[in-house]
């Protein structure tokens, strides 16, 4: 019996419940693969980058949530993004305002609130850096329709998601 039929209920139809082939181009190995795949790429970018601007790879990574942030971030919010101590954040946002990416600003009426922002020349070398990236996602994208595009973003969010409420792997 092959893996379809065994997928199938007495009438011969397929079973609804059962788990997609794994062989198939929608089966989850296939996505783990390309997942891979594409974070293996973005790290390869990621980590040149970070030698071009003479940083570590933690710290584009502190970047990208600093850009991405819907608000400002908080060194303890950066902190808590990234699972690091407080110390290596201190440590990572030293050596990123050293080197003009960030600046960190006091500006609420709480003083001891101090608030991280990208900073715009900084900006454009990431963008003058990353064009290879976007341009090759554009071209990706023009394969697609725009209701394909919706469900990739869709998916994309989702598993985002829940990989942000995964707990962190035990040792």
């Amino acid at each position: 019996m092959t893996s379809a039929d065994s997928r199938q209920t007495g009438g011969g139809a397929p079973d609804p419940a059962a788990a997609p082939d794994p062989a198939s181009a929608a089966g989850l190995q296939a996505f783990a693969v390309e997942l891979r795949r594409m974070n293996g790429e973005i790290n390869r970018m990621t980590h040149g980058f970070a030698a071009n601007q003479q940083l570590h790879p933690t710290d584009v990574t502190a970047l990208a949530a600093i850009l991405d942030a819907p608000a400002p971030l908080t060194p303890g919010a950066l902190r808590e993004h990234l699972g690091l101590t407080s110390g290596a954040v201190t440590a990572c946002l030293d050596r990123l305002e050293r080197a003009g990416h960030i600046r960190r600003a006091r500006e609420s009426a709480d003083r001891r609130v101090v608030h991280v922002y990208y900073e715009a020349s900084a900006r454009m070398a990431a963008r003058d850096y990353f064009m290879p990236l976007a341009e090759a996602t554009d071209r990706a994208r023009a394969r697609f329709s725009e209701a394909e595009l919706t469900t990739v973003l869709r998916f994309l969010a989702a598993i985002n998601e829940e990989l942000s409420e995964a707990p962190p792997a035990r040792r």
